[in-house]
């Protein structure tokens, strides 16, 4: 009888030590849990940080080389330049990295992706309009929706390739070089206007000379 009493007495302690480490370990988990959440969270704050740094130094290179720019004088144009430049150095000093966790398969489409965008970039110059119709198939590949234009499938399979972070970074990144060959043509084709406008006017002077 007496015997038995102490056995119950020690299953008993083993059971409220049993019963205390899963407690223990539950509210441990809980933490873990809710430190996740707001692990995502810095990820997304920082990411928001690189994405408006991005959209920063574009706006300011987008004003630099604007139309407005050229059309007021040499000491305006260069008192805003300073200003500009002032802006882009403040801005490059905000440095903010978010690691993308790959294994060599995301990371070697990562690399094969960037090598076909750079490929396309190096020929701006010599063949602008093949360029932006190619950066458009490849952008056309990172849309989820069916675009309304050609769809590179070769890329496509790339990117999807990637690690989910990195297909976002490659579809803003051809956003932004897409835009800013919109605003070269924007500026290019204002700039035709405003010669030929100035022409057809010392035209109209030199033919009202002679009537």
């Amino acid at each position: 009888m007496a015997q038995a009493k102490i056995n119950a007495k020690a299953n008993e302690g083993r059971f409220c030590r049993s019963s205390s480490m899963a407690d223990r370990s539950s509210r441990l988990l809980e933490s873990l849990d809710q430190l996740e959440l707001r692990v995502e969270a810095l990820r997304e704050a920082a990411s928001a940080v690189e994405q408006e740094k991005e959209i920063l130094l574009e706006m300011i290179h987008s004003i630099q080389n604007s139309q407005d720019m050229r059309q007021i004088s040499d000491g305006e144009r260069e008192e805003l330049n300073l200003t500009a430049n002032r802006l882009m150095g403040r801005t490059l000093t905000v440095e903010v990295s978010v690691e993308t966790i790959r294994n060599p398969q995301q990371q070697e489409s990562l690399k094969h992706a960037t090598r076909i965008i750079d490929e396309v970039v190096s020929k701006f110059l010599d063949d602008l309009a093949n360029a932006k119709s190619h950066l458009m198939s490849l952008y056309g590949a990172c849309l989820s929706e069916v675009p309304p234009g050609p769809v590179d499938q070769k890329f496509q399979s790339i990117v999807i390739g990637c690690a989910l972070e990195d297909q976002k970074k490659i579809k803003r990144r051809l956003e932004t070089l897409l835009r800013n060959i919109e605003n070269s043509d924007k500026a290019v084709k204002l700039l035709e206007h405003s010669k030929g406008a100035g022409s057809k006017s010392l035209q109209q002077n030199a033919e009202s000379r002679f009537n």
